[in-house]
């Protein structure tokens, strides 16, 4: 499986490991390491304040902690990383005025006649399989991977390769649209040390720490890396919008769980709707009212009778005439969520519920 990545291209297939430690699960200074990045990635300063406090508590140093931060600039840029040192300092200071430890650590620098280029070459290699490459597309992007990250940052011995890519695979899994690097850095952790044990706890780690996306995101990257099926839907955020409780009353009505949450819906506000992946509604008909729905998270579909389907995803308004026939839920390969509210309410307003939606009509939406 060849893919292409901005920090590795090469020929990725399952590595094997280290067999020294393959039971082992993360230990808490790389727990701490991957959800400080992850909260880097994500700028959520309180969480990362959190996550370096307790990065201190399970016996990081300050300079291991600097040395992440600093591979993180090369993946998420000055602004975050800096940032994030910023925060990092504030804790260092709050702790020393409350008395709890602090650990300096050793600060590394580059050897005099120090070969960049040349390190660099040889760690990407290692990274990827022991298969040398070279970006041709963007011969200076190249360079930069090979000398700068490669090189002068992974030189630094203050975290260890394994390490180092913990720290990758944490801020890789925060960040969205970057699934072909988040591959290859999977298999380039197996490649730098990182055990099977070790790997398989990190989505564990993120959906208890970070959320359920990142977590999502380094599940389906191990299975791509270990060559097996993934059918997870894509979940959403219910810190956002609020999953609410089982749709019960209307369950009768519904191919798959579904979950009701009231937005002050007592006083006119709308009710958000959640659906499971594949999940959807009956044919239905609303009589004598407008049902408008606004998408909010996740991908989803809206069918109105005798009209092609129209996919639903954040920000997507949908006012559905009276009288029409339609239906509408989620993608089969993602979590689902709009806002519903009527108008236009006239006398004697309802709603009839129809059949099911025919699978041979659900499993043609893409």
């Amino acid at each position: 499986m060849k893919l292409l990545a901005i920090f590795a291209v090469a020929a990725l297939l399952p590595a094997q490991p280290n067999a020294q430690n393959n039971n082992m699960e993360l230990t808490p200074k790389q727990q701490s390491l991957a959800a400080i990045a992850a909260f880097e990635v994500k700028g959520d300063i309180e969480k990362l304040a959190e996550a370096l406090d307790e990065g201190f508590d399970n016996a990081l140093s300050t300079e291991q902690i600097k040395e992440a931060l600093t591979q993180l600039y090369a993946y998420t840029g000055f602004p975050r990383a800096l940032n994030a040192l910023g925060v990092l300092r504030n804790v260092v200071t709050e702790r020393s005025e409350k008395g709890l430890k602090v650990v300096d650590g050793t600060a590394f620098t580059l050897p005099e006649e120090f070969r960049s280029l040349q390190k660099g070459t040889e760690v990407q290699t290692r990274l990827c399989d022991g298969q040398p490459f070279e970006y041709q597309f963007a011969p200076r992007i190249d360079y930069y991977l090979k000398a700068h990250l490669f090189g002068d940052v992974f030189a630094s011995d203050v975290l260890t390769p394994a390490e180092r890519e913990i720290v990758t695979l944490g801020a890789l899994s925060a960040l969205e649209g970057c699934g072909s690097q988040l591959v290859a850095h999977v298999s380039g952790a197996l490649n730098m040390g990182v055990t099977v044990a070790e790997l398989n706890s990190l989505p564990g780690l993120l959906q208890r720490r970070v959320g359920a996306m990142e977590s999502f995101r380094l599940r389906r990257a191990i299975a791509a890396v270990e060559g097996k099926p993934f059918t997870e839907g894509e979940p959403v955020d219910f810190d956002l919008w609020p999953k609410g409780e089982p749709n019960t009353a209307y369950a009768q009505y519904f191919v798959g769980n579904s979950y009701l949450a009231s937005m002050n819906a007592e006083d006119g506000g709308p009710v958000n709707v959640t659906f499971e992946p594949a999940c959807r509604n009956n044919w239905h008909i609303h009589y004598n009212s407008v049902q408008v729905l606004v998408c909010v998270a996740g991908r989803g579909w809206y069918c109105q009778q005798g009209q092609d389907p129209i996919e639903m995803t954040t920000g997507k308004v949908i006012a559905i005439p009276a009288e029409v026939k339609h239906w509408h839920g989620a993608a089969r390969d993602s979590w689902f969520q709009h806002l519903t509210y009527t108008t236009r309410v006239g006398e004697g307003a309802s709603t009839e519920w129809l059949e099911e939606v025919s699978s041979a009509q659900y499993n043609s939406l893409k």
